[in-house]
């Protein structure tokens, strides 16, 4: 039994030793995130994918992913009615369309799950 205002999770083998291998390779950036046990690291990877759906059912009917490049996102806004190229400059994601590092734009390609874990290979992180 969890303890109160606990719930306990039901997980695959498979699944638990990969999210647990990727937490043990990972604790020292994770500690400074201030995750400092397994649970926490699940409770973490939870909220931000959470945040992720969110944004996406946010802007999806709004922008489009057309096109995905080594180190570019070619975006269809339908509000503006314009072509949005997201780059990446000097190790950070740039919207060519509105000259800006953060806009709905970048936000929405930090949303895509195949873009992100490419741009997390490289070492670039969404602003916060």
């Amino acid at each position: 039994m969890p303890k109160s205002g606990f719930r306990s999770l039901t997980l695959s083998d498979t699944v638990y030793n990969k999210f647990f291998e990727i937490y043990s390779t990972s604790k020292d950036d994770l500690t400074l995130k201030g995750v400092n046990s397994f649970a926490g690291y699940i409770t973490y990877m939870l909220e931000e994918r959470m945040q992720k759906d969110e944004t996406f059912a946010r802007y999806a009917p709004k922008i489009e992913k057309i096109l995905v490049d080594d180190d570019r996102v070619v975006l269809k806004d339908n509000i503006k009615n314009r072509i949005a190229e997201v780059a990446i400059q000097k190790g950070e994601l740039f919207c060519q369309l509105c000259d800006e590092k953060s806009c709905v734009h970048v936000g929405f390609v930090f949303s895509l799950p195949d873009v992100y874990k490419v741009l997390n290979a490289k070492g670039i992180k969404s602003p916060r």
